[in-house]
């Protein structure tokens, strides 16, 4: 599938926003479905984890600070297994912090955005780490 870095650059993408908060589901949704996007959310690790293996997107944005699984072991679990290791997992963090960014890293996350995160920080992420590929 070749696809322009034009407005519907990102059309189709499968794009998963884990958030145990809906307002930032919501936030990371309308901009991605605008772009053209396909967006799976989930409110945790343990429903994401079920979709993820369902749907197999390209790439997956997790919360840290979630109820049940948080995100660092959410990203641990989705990088242990061979089929999505490849998958770029970018962490959602309200903390600007040293630490949670090495420990994202220490996980796998390819990258740390602090929320709230800009439209130009979403499809700048999704353009470094899928664009390649799409």
């Amino acid at each position: 599938m070749n696809l322009n870095s034009n407005a519907n650059g990102l059309a189709g993408l499968k794009v998963m926003v884990i958030d145990d908060s809906k307002t930032i589901r919501r936030t990371a949704e309308t901009l991605l479905k605008k772009e053209g996007c396909e967006v799976l959310t989930a409110v945790d690790g343990f429903e994401a984890l079920a979709k993820i293996s369902d749907q197999k997107p390209a790439i997956i944005f997790v919360d840290i600070m979630m109820p049940r699984l948080d995100g660092y072991q959410t990203c641990a679990l989705i990088k242990n297994n061979p089929q999505f290791r490849s998958t770029p997992v970018i962490m959602l963090s309200s903390k600007d912090g040293l630490f949670d960014k090495a420990r994202g890293r220490i996980v796998g996350a390819e990258q740390y955005l602090t929320k709230p995160f800009t439209r130009d920080e979403l499809l700048g992420a999704i353009h470094r780490h899928v664009g390649s590929t799409v």
